[in-house]
């Protein structure tokens, strides 16, 4: 008999019912008998013993939802060790809710952050394995995360929608994509979706840089420019400015994001209108991708086989084109940045694409 406990932490995403569906299959066609109780509401249910049974049944016909059937919460991992508003031990608690159900492994889908606290409970003693979740691909020890094809194909939609409008108007249009510390879902979505200009975090752009590049389509007889913007875009400025500097600034920054505050700068030198278009949670939502199906499906099964095996301590990852298992601990507390000299970005210049640098 094995007894799992699964949780999802951190925002959703597309494929986390995916994933578990993996996980769970893979132990009952293994002949294995199985228990498995589904935390809910992430960490949370761990903490507070909010739980409930599941059966292969609960994971029938989820391969295609969105989202995720035990719910999710953000529980940070920099208060984690913090007593509850009640004084509660939070990392005592998660301990003895496992112990007391008796489970043989935790299962903990999540990104950076859920990462970090997983790693903690592997420190403890309890056996952990994880999934890498995140739109943002940005989690250390795995070339890609399910979720993040998702979100690229619905951000590439939306600039793909953009392009219609742009062909009718003498516009700059902007589309703002998610990642707050890293471009890589910017950087896909704008190749795909043809932007002319790309601002991701990894590369502090020039606002000057970036209205030469579209007076220069002018020049060629363009009549819009569309300009894929990062969340987390940032100036060279802003850029030399320290975090706390930084963070005062944007306490007083009259814009709702950085793409207004691009879209103010570039109206201002070129007297040309710009238009904003923000997804936002859009481009978490709906149904995941048929890669994303694959990817997370394949990842779930080769947790399964790690639990069947008691292999602990491991992210379930992607690399080199091969599912691998990776220790935790050179997991937690690492980011996965795009390297401003990757190919990628070498190969987007050559075919014209402008990183205000």
């Amino acid at each position: 008999m094995k007894r799992i406990g699964m949780l999802t932490s951190g925002g959703d995403c597309q494929a986390l019912n995916a994933a578990m569906r993996g996980v769970v299959k893979s132990l009952i066609n293994s002949e294995e008998e199985v228990e498995i109780y589904g935390f809910l509401n992430g960490y949370k249910g761990l903490i507070y013993g909010d739980f409930k049974m599941l059966t292969g049944r609960d994971f029938a016909g989820i391969l295609t939802v969105g989202g995720t059937i035990l719910g999710s919460s953000r529980t940070p991992f920099k208060t984690i060790k913090d007593p509850d508003e009640n004084g509660l031990d939070k990392v005592e608690a998660m301990k003895q809710n496992y112990y007391k159900l008796r489970l043989d492994c935790l299962v903990i889908l999540g990104g950076n952050g859920t990462h970090k606290t997983a790693n903690l409970l592997r420190e403890e003693g309890l056996n952990v394995i994880t999934l890498p979740k995140t739109i943002d691909n940005d989690l250390y020890g795995t070339d890609m995360t399910f979720g993040f094809q998702s979100a690229v194909d619905i951000a590439t939609e939306c600039i793909d929608c953009i392009h219609t409008t742009a062909a009718s108007h003498s516009r700059v249009f902007i589309v703002e994509v998610m990642g707050h510390k890293v471009g890589y879902l910017t950087l896909n979505a704008g190749m795909a979706g043809g932007a002319d200009i790309i601002l991701i975090p990894e590369i502090p752009y020039d606002i000057d840089k970036v209205v030469e590049a579209i007076k220069q389509r002018e020049e060629r007889g363009s009549r819009f420019t569309i300009i894929a913007v990062a969340e987390g875009a940032i100036s060279k400025e802003d850029a030399k400015l320290s975090k706390k500097e930084y963070a005062k600034k944007l306490e007083k920054m009259p814009h709702p994001s950085v793409s207004y505050e691009v879209a103010a700068a570039i109206q201002e030198r070129t007297g040309q209108e710009v238009r904003v278009t923000v997804p936002g949670h859009t481009q978490r939502g709906g149904s995941p991708c048929p890669y994303d199906r694959v990817f997370a499906s394949r990842l779930g099964a080769e947790a399964g086989k790690l639990i069947l095996e008691g292999e602990y301590g491991f992210m379930v990852g992607y690399r080199n084109r091969e599912i691998v298992k990776v220790p935790l601990e050179d997991v937690a507390g690492k980011l996965k940045m795009l390297d401003p000299k990757a190919t990628i970005i070498q190969e987007a210049k050559m075919l014209g694409i402008s990183f205000g640098d």
